[in-house]
């Protein structure tokens, strides 16, 4: 089965830069596409470096896991400082009539709990390679949504900055008009005062865009974010250059499978505690060095081998407890892995919606409804100089358009962000690629 979905082509772009010419783009102020801004973002995002992390933490304790434990020696010695404790052997600490014990015990596990904790740990290392691609996922979605963020806020900003030198230019030609005696006060000083607001609505609209691409820094892993750069790809060019994306079917969505094998980590721990209630022998084995004849000081010395084996008595506890623990966490990691595919199946199906009507509100937009106002608009600003409307139309009509326009660039951005989303529901990971991770 292939699953096909429509997406913004440049989302999964090569970069262009290399990672030294990355990062200049940023701190020097320049242009940044997006294609650049997702390598920077992989390669210095701090969410992504701490599940990096995460998955160093789980390899370690897998060593932990694989490893034997160690023996242990013990030395003692008996009848220190008793009288005449030389022999005729002599004085030295190994001829005195000391009785002296060396001795190693070793731990042997049975029962499989070696296995079963090995078996956990290899699942904790794989969950942690899914976790990483799955936030390697979410990162790119999370990078395409606020670049497309920042030129949505970049494009308001235009529009109204627009919208405003257009109302000056005709407040200078109302001027005119009102010294020459076609126009009145009241409506020369109408027109200065939409002048005046679309440019206090273009002041906020910068801010927000300023923000906006802080908010990009942010996800690129900037130290200093200022929102000094400026986007080199444009709304216009997202959208129109969407193409068809084949998603791997056969595979499976990290966040799936991070649940999978948190699952399978938890029946692991769960055999381990049940193997647990099989105490461990543990095994030793030591030499007793005793003095000439036994402490007598007649005939030589003796020394003796000793080997012997001891577990605990399981009579009062049978570890219940602990089983009972990790029987839970089985129960909550089935419970965490069912609602991980619906989950999946739920971000499919509103990704799908959402997408479909912002692409055909961007088409109507783009088809109809622009063009049409911008018409309405150009017919009433050429009869209103020729005085054949009211101002009250002609300024009506500016408005209607200005959101037109807005109203616009918001249906595209909702476009390219819809199919970020609809791209990283539909992303997965195939086996080998959720073993390949290092």
């Amino acid at each position: 089965m292939r699953l096909l979905i429509y997406v913004v082509s440049s989302m999964i772009g090569e970069p262009s830069l290399g990672v030294a010419g990355v990062t200049n783009v940023v701190t020097g102020g320049r242009g940044l596409s997006l294609a650049d801004a997702k390598q920077m973002a992989f390669e210095r995002n701090w969410d992504l470096l701490a599940a990096k992390s995460g998955l160093d933490a789980a390899t370690a304790q897998l060593i932990v896991a694989k490893e034997f434990p160690n023996p242990s020696l013990a030395w003692s010695t008996a009848r220190i400082g008793t009288h005449d404790s030389s022999t005729p052997m002599g004085n030295g600490i190994y001829s005195r009539n000391y009785d002296t014990i060396v001795q190693v015990n070793q731990l042997i596990e049975i029962g499989g709990k070696r296995h079963a904790r090995q078996m956990a740990g290899r699942a904790g290392v794989a969950g942690a390679k899914a976790r990483f691609l799955d936030a390697k996922r979410t990162l790119d979605q999370g990078v395409t949504k606020a670049y497309v963020a920042a030129l949505l806020a970049g494009e308001n900003a235009r529009v109204f900055h627009e919208s405003s030198g257009f109302l000056h230019h005709e407040a200078d030609i109302a001027q005119a008009r009102l010294r020459a005696g076609d126009l009145s006060d009241s409506d020369e000083k109408q027109i200065e005062i939409g002048a005046e607001q679309y440019e206090l609505q273009a002041r906020a609209a910068d801010a927000t865009a300023v923000q906006a691409r802080v908010a990009v820094e942010i996800l690129l892993g900037e130290g200093e974010p200022n929102g000094q750069w400026t986007p080199t790809d444009s709304l216009d060019q997202l959208v129109a250059n969407q193409g068809i994306v084949e998603t791997n079917s056969v595979g499976v969505r990290p966040d799936i499978a991070a649940a999978a094998q948190d699952l399978r980590g938890s029946q692991a721990q769960l055999k381990l505690q049940k193997a647990e209630r099989i105490p461990d022998p543990t095994f030793s084995i030591g030499i007793e060095h005793n003095p000439p004849g036994g402490g007598t000081g007649i005939g030589p010395d003796v020394n003796t081998v000793i080997a012997g084996v001891s577990f605990p008595l399981p009579l009062w506890n049978f570890n219940g407890g602990n089983i009972k623990a990790a029987q839970t966490t089985v129960d909550q990691s089935q419970i965490a892995l069912d609602k991980a595919r619906a989950q999946a199946v739920a971000d499919i199906a509103n990704a799908q919606v959402s997408y479909r009507e912002a692409s055909e509100r961007w088409n109507m937009y783009r088809e109809v409804t622009g063009p049409k106002s911008g018409k309405i608009r150009e017919s009433l600003e050429f009869a209103y100089r020729k005085g054949g409307t009211s101002l009250v139309d002609f300024l009506e009509a500016e408005r209607t358009d200005n959101d037109v326009r807005l109203a616009t660039a918001q249906a595209m951005a909702d476009t390219a962000s819809t199919a970020a989303d609809l791209l990283a529901a539909e992303t997965t990971s195939t086996e080998r690629e959720l073993t390949s991770v290092k």
